[in-house]
């Protein structure tokens, strides 16, 4: 969802939600990425399609923004916000 007036882009989707410790070791680190573990999937002759599941998607919202903000609730957790640096 565009956001011309304050430069926003927001992306929602109706997944299962992270709890506060797979927020902090999957979007805690970039090399957590799974970028390469995309790329072997590839090399084993993975689908494409298959891209959503090793957050390589996520990482390429740094290629165009300055910040990535993350709001998400698990049914077993509280909701939790994470917000790069």
């Amino acid at each position: 969802i565009p956001d011309k007036t304050n430069s926003t882009i927001t992306i929602e989707d109706s997944g299962i939600g992270m709890t506060k410790n797979e927020l902090i070791n999957n979007l805690g680190t970039i090399a957590k990425s799974g970028t390469k573990a995309f790329m072997e999937a590839m090399a084993a002759g993975g689908d494409i399609s298959m891209i959503g599941q090793f957050g390589v998607g996520f990482y390429s919202g740094y290629l165009v923004s300055d910040k990535i903000r993350v709001v998400s609730k698990h049914n077993d957790d509280e909701q939790y916000i994470w917000e790069s640096g």
